[in-house]
Order: structure tokens, then C-alpha cells, then sequence
């Protein structure tokens, strides 16, 4: 739904009436769906989202008021305009003081419907915006640009890569993108393609048949399938073995995959959203990730900034954080002392919004007063320095300090290397530039 085709739900029990207003409407420029009475119009917004909704007041069984009980008992937040025929003071005092948009009387005046109608469109489109990055706080001219970029993209059906360090909030935007998108009703699947080794991480993408593999006792769907019709977000894609790429590859050209043991191939309907902490530019240079697959995830790309370079924001999330963490454990803290405020936004955080969400609840859970003393959030921010390592970071300093000591004992000699690491010359060689590491170090 896009702002210059605004959509309309038209619900008259005059079908002569109904398809006259439906061939104006339609001529004026709006996408127009029309009902013959409250029930249909029910089943119809169930399964779709509409700008306004404009009804008959005087309809047999669900009236024009029932029918916006009803939507409003679907939180379905829609503007519904009223029309009657027998339009009295008290009708209209009655429909607008329920939360009615509007009350029309006909013969209609179009000029009037038509300025209504565009101002409930308007207001209608303004909140959907609005309520899509609801939970993204921010005041940075650089984030609120970003946001503007994101919603416009959110309406085009591309796939879209989404750069940023960790703890950006890369999945956060990828979700508010989804219910941005005309898929909002639909599923968010979302997957960390670093955390699974490749035969696990292709049965859940693609899903297996049952006897597939050694433990497949039963069918499994994957989650392009739980994610047909919606939207499948692939964190840290960098992380995506090669050979997997190719099958990713295969199935967004075809619009197909082929389950894990299976020989039948199963259509999808699935708007991809990748994310990555990684260098995808120097990945591609290195072999380490497709260029054809990059090009067809890099639609449009999004650069998340660091907590550093919307520093602004930090006093605004810090507060919201700590409102939300304190009622969340029933604590009852209000504010930072101005020394902990000081600290908190002069902090470097490497690990932007995620290490400051993991700073304010140490620091609500810690506190014993209601105002945050300035040595609990260096308490807090000194244990957030230590934290645990993610799956990925864990791995890669395994494979490093692996490496080291292979190399060591192979007196740098690569052949003798990756044989006792089971692997080829090749693999070795490319683990050996992922890490810096030269073979004549050890010589």
C-alpha cells in the first residue's frame, strides 16, 4: 500500500449504490474493495489492511456502528467514515464520540467525501509509519533518514542487506521492515546462519524429509517454508558456508527449494533480508562469498551506525531502557544521577545499543536506591567489557589458536597441517588468510 494509491473497504447494502461509489472512488485514484454488507466487510479485513474504511450507517444485521465495534475489537487501527440516509445531529454526536473518523449524509457531497477521505488516508498512512519502528528510539537526523529510507524500501518487494557492527540492531530494523511491507500479516522468520554447522543450518533453511539423515524420524518443514509468504531474515549471511550459498543461490532464482532428502522441488513466496557484521566486499575478494549471491541479497543495502555515531541517542535509550527495565523487575528506580548520565555518553561502546540494554538492566537489577549512582554503571559497564563470546567469536578464536598450534607442530610446513586437520591445501590456505596467520612465522 503505498502512499499514492491509498486502499478503501467500501460496505453499502445498496448494490446500485455500491457500484456507483466503487466506479468514482476508483476513477479519483484509489484502490477499492466494496462488501454488501458488515459480515462480509469483517471477513474481508481480516485477511487485508485497508486506509479507510467507508460504510452505510442503516445496514440489516451488522450496522454501520457494530461494524466499527467490531473493528475496533480486531485492533484494527483504520479510519471507518459513516454515510446515512436518515442522518440526524444525534447520529453523528453518537458515531464520533465512539471514535468514528467521520459521519457523511446523502445524497453524499463528494467534494466533502473527497477532502474526508484524503485527510483519513493521510492520518491512517501517517500512523502506520509511525508504529512500524515503534521500537527503534531515536532523535539522530542520521537514524531518522535512515528510518525514511527503510520505510520506502519496506514497500518495494527486494531483498535488502543490512550492514552494521553487532549489537547495531540489525534484526530490530529487519522486523520493522517486515511490518512495514505488505507482508506485515504474514510470518518473521529469522535465522543466525553463524551459529549452525552447514548440514544442521541446510535442514533448517530448506527442511528435510523423514529418514533424510541419521535422527530424521520425522519431516521437517524449514523455515522458508514457515516463512512463505513473509519474510525470511538471514543474520550474519557472511557466516554462510560457501557450498551453502550456491543452494541458497539456486533457490532464490528459482523461487524453489528441494528438502534435504527429497527429490520434489517446493515453490516459496519469501522476501529475503540478510544482515552481516562482515566486510562482504573483502569476503567476495578473499573466496569466501559469492559474488552472483551478493548481488542478488544487495538490492538495496541499509548501513546501521554505531551507538558511537548517534550519540545523541544514548541519553534517550538509556531512559527508556531504564523505564522499561524497572518495570519489567518490578523495581522502582526513575533516573541516572547526572555523574551516570555524564559516563554513559561519553562511553565508547563497542558493543553499541546491545552492550548499553546489557549496562541499564546490571545497573536496575544492582541499584538499591531510585536514582543510578555513577559507580554501578562503571560496575556494570566494566563486567559488560568481560562478556560472554558469541558462537561466532568463539569459533573464530578456537580456529585461531587451532591453527597456531598445527603450525607449530608442523614446523609451518601446510601440507603436514592439513592433513592432521583432515582438510586440503586449499581450505588451509583460506583459514590461514581469514586469520592473519603465515606460514613462515613458524619456519
Amino acid at each position: 500500500m503505498s502512499k499514492s494509491d491509498p486502499s478503501i473497504l467500501l460496505v453499502d447494502d445498496d448494490e446500485s449504490l455500491l457500484r456507483l461509489m466503487a466506479i468514482r472512488l476508483t476513477g479519483e485514484g484509489y484502490q477499492v474493495q466494496s462488501a454488501s454488507g458488515g459480515k462480509d466487510a469483517l471477513k474481508l479485513l481480516a485477511t487485508k489492511n485497508y486506509d479507510v474504511v467507508l460504510s452505510d450507517l442503516r445496514m440489516p444485521g451488522l450496522d454501520g456502528l457494530s461494524l466499527f465495534e467490531e473493528i475496533m475489537s480486531l485492533k484494527k487501527d483504520v479510519p471507518v467514515i459513516l454515510m446515512t440516509a436518515h442522518g440526524t445531529i444525534q447520529d453523528a454526536v453518537e458515531a464520533t464520540q465512539r471514535g468514528v473518523f467521520g459521519f457523511l449524509t446523502k445524497p453524499i457531497d463528494h467534494a466533502e467525501l473527497r477532502q474526508l477521505l484524503a485527510k483519513a488516508a493521510e492520518q491512517n498512512q501517517g500512523a502506520q509509519q509511525a508504529k512500524w519502528c515503534e521500537n527503534i528510539i531515536t532523535r539522530s537526523n542520521q537514524m531518522e533518514q535512515l528510518l525514511d529510507q527503510a520505510y520506502r524500501v519496506a514497500q518495494r518487494n527486494v531483498s535488502v542487506l543490512i550492514s552494521g557492527a553487532s549489537g547495531t540492531g540489525k534484526e530490530l530494523l529487519a522486523n520493522g521492515i517486515h511490518k512495514a511491507s505488505k507482508r506485515a500479516d504474514k510470518s518473521f522468520v529469522a535465522i543466525n546462519c553463524g551459529a549452525l554447522p552447514e548440514n544442521l543450518l541446510e535442514s533448517e533453511l530448506f527442511g528435510h524429509s523423514k529418514g533424510a539423515f541419521t535422527g530424521a524420524i520425522n519431516e521437517h518443514q524449514g523455515l522458508f517454508r514457515e516463512a512463505d509468504g513473509g519474510t525470511l531474515f538471514l543474520d550474519e549471511i557472511g557466516d554462510m558456508p560457501v557450498s551453502l550459498q550456491v543452494k541458497l543461490l539456486r533457490a532464490l532464482q528459482e523461487q524453489m527449494i528441494r528438502p534435504v532428502g527429497s527429490s520434489k522441488q517446493v515453490p516459496i513466496d519469501v522476501r529475503i533480508i540478510s544482515a552481516t557484521h562482515k566486510d562482504l566486499t573483502k569476503e567476495m575478494q578473499d573466496g569466501n562469498f559469492r559474488e552472483d549471491l551478493y548481488y542478488r541479497l544487495n538490492v538495496v543495502n541499509i548501513t546501521l551506525p554505531s551507538l558511537r555515531e548517534r550519540s545523541e541517542d544514548i541519553p534517550l535509550l538509556a531512559r527508556h531502557l531504564l523505564k522499561s527495565s524497572a518495570k519489567k523487575h518490578e523495581v522502582k528506580v526513575s533516573r541516572f544521577s547526572d555523574d551516570a548520565m555524564q559516563l554513559l555518553t561519553t562511553c565508547v561502546w563497542p558493543g553499541n545499543v546491545r552492550q548499553l540494554v546489557n549496562v541499564v538492566e546490571q545497573c536496575v537489577a544492582l541499584t538499591q536506591t531510585p536514582v543510578i549512582a555513577s559507580h554501578l554503571v562503571e560496575q556494570a559497564l566494566s563486567a559488560s567489557e568481560q562478556k560472554w563470546p558469541t558462537l561466532t567469536e568463539a569459533r573464530d578464536a578456537f580456529e585461531h589458536q587451532y591453527l597456531l598450534k598445527l603450525l607449530k607442530m608442523t614446523d609451518g610446513n601446510v601440507t603436514r597441517a592439513a592433513e592432521m586437520a583432515g582438510r586440503n591445501r586449499t581450505d588451509m590456505h583460506k583459514l590461514m588468510k581469514k586469520h592473519a596467520v603465515y606460514s613462515a612465522d613458524f619456519k
